[in-house]
């Protein structure tokens, strides 16, 4: 063979391998691409409960395809750890779906944010540690990407920590104030970035990164300790976008497409439900991060509120005002999730329409304790979307209804929304108040969230059915049926 030969035999061989390559690199791009797909119109498909679960089972496709490309396109040496980590998160997952109550779903997607942000800490540790072996020099974007997502997925770790101590009562929900916290979290802001410019000046010392983690760590626990129980639901939905932000800078680390473009799924769309829930609570993102709901100083106390003018009922005497009526709204709190009394709802709901009674239910954008919670209470029980109207379709009509019952909601029917000052003043309500009746459902006369009394409980038009909900409408039920 000629030397003319061996150079043109070398020159195809090369091509052909530059051709495979490209090959490959084009059918891995495809693949994410179609998981991104996949994953846009999963969340289109969230944005309405008769497409929920269509768009989660999209959602899922997607990711199943960008982890087996993922695992099919990089250099794995070893799959036993991957299966052996697949098998024990699969199994933690499957009990934890199959045991979960819905009362407890807002702590374990503030779990879920923060098991999220500590993947991303320590992934990007693992790379960096792969990266400088040997004395090799990491490339800019792997460190500036490395110090991001160490940054954000600690502090998101620790938040998402608190905030579930604080949901499931392991923590106080009261907001705990420290002397000085905002210039404390400066500082720890302050240090955080030095450390991030020097892990980027000398990637080889290991230290700086977990010096860094460990500053984020506590800046996370200091700057949701102060936030109360009553902004939790924003708090989760800001560090679910933390925890995007997070994936997507890891992403960068290992310069995965699919992860970048999941990760960027997710911030941007935590930061639009973030937005969203600040509108329905009429109040700004840093108001909730740095302020704190509370009584004003001055404000009337609760038994000013209430005293002698509280009005108590039976389920027997709701049950004759409802057979007067001809329509009817029910307003579902926090206290129908506590008391899981979806179902007896749905049963009052076609014991009136037995009845000739319309039936509607208005929904607040916050009622609960994250958005859509009493939509898929609701859905569990089988009740009809078309009677779910959101808060701006049923306010029209509540001067037009003749009875109104409530159960376990507080803040988001208080009056005291109307005025001009106050915790919650300019706050978007539901205008059960306006109704010719009103049955609220409730254990006891405590506050909401917001730790302020509410004067719809004193107000003529007025009655209060204490106790738990499924027990009260059960009693409901069982008068509804014998006067039938």
């Amino acid at each position: 063979m000629n030397i003319q030969n061996i150079i043109h035999s070398f020159i195809g061989s090369v091509g052909q391998a530059v051709a495979t390559m490209e090959l490959k690199t084009m059918l891995v791009n495809l693949a994410y691409l179609v998981a991104a797909v996949l994953f846009i119109s999963g969340f289109k498909g969230l944005s309405h409960p008769r497409k929920a679960v269509r768009g989660n089972l999209l959602g899922s496709i997607g990711m199943l395809i960008a982890v087996l490309v993922t695992l099919i396109n990089k250099d794995i040496i070893d799959y036993k750890w991957i299966m052996i980590g697949l098998a024990i998160g699969g199994f933690i997952g499957m009990l934890l779906a199959i045991k979960i109550e819905m009362t407890s779903m807002p702590e374990l997607v503030g779990l879920f944010n923060g098991l999220g942000g500590g993947a991303s800490v320590l992934v990007a540790g693992g790379a960096l540690i792969e990266s400088t072996i040997g004395g090799a020099n990491p490339t800019m974007q792997l460190m500036v990407a490395t110090s991001a997502s160490g940054l954000i997925g600690a502090v998101t770790l620790w938040g998402s920590l608190v905030a579930f101590g604080k949901l499931s009562g392991k923590i106080t929900s009261n907001a705990i104030l420290l002397p000085g916290r905002h210039v404390i979290n400066i500082v720890l802001a302050l240090a955080a970035i030095t450390m991030a410019v020097m892990i980027v000046q000398d990637p080889t010392n290991m230290a700086n990164y977990w010096i860094l983690v460990g500053i984020a760590s506590v800046l996370g626990i200091l700057a949701v300790i102060p936030i109360g129980g009553a902004d939790m639901p924003v708090v989760i939905s800001l560090l679910n976008s933390y925890s995007g932000l997070a994936a997507a800078a890891t992403g960068f680390v290992l310069s995965n497409t699919g992860l970048i473009i999941a990760g960027s799924l997710v911030g941007a769309s935590g930061l639009i439900l973030t937005k969203i829930m600040c509108v329905a609570m009429n109040r700004s993102l840093a108001n909730v991060i740095f302020g704190v709901l509370g009584a004003e100083e001055g404000a009337a106390t609760a038994d000013e509120i209430y005293a002698g003018k509280v009005k108590s009922t039976s389920g027997e005497e709701v049950a004759m005002i409802l057979e007067d009526a001809q329509r009817v709204v029910i307003a579902p709190g926090y206290g129908l999730a506590v008391s899981q009394s979806q179902h007896q709802v749905r049963d009052v709901m076609n014991l009136l329409e037995a009845m000739d009674v319309e039936v509607e239910f208005a929904i607040h954008p916050v009622a609960g304790r994250m958005p859509g919670h009493m939509n898929v209470l609701l859905a569990e029980a089988d009740i009809p979307y078309e009677k779910l109207k959101d808060l701006d379709e049923i306010n029209t009509s509540f001067a037009e209804t003749d009875v109104v019952i409530v159960i376990g909601a507080n803040d988001v029917v208080n009056p005291d929304a109307r005025k001009e000052t106050g915790p919650i003043a300019g706050m978007p309500i539901l205008d059960v108040d306006k109704a010719r009746t009103c049955v609220v459902i409730k254990r006891s006369l405590s506050p909401g969230f917001a730790g302020i009394p509410n004067p719809l409980f004193a107000m003529d038009s007025t009655l209060m059915l204490f106790g738990d909900g499924k027990k009260a409408l059960l009693e409901m039920i069982t008068a509804l049926k014998e006067a039938g």
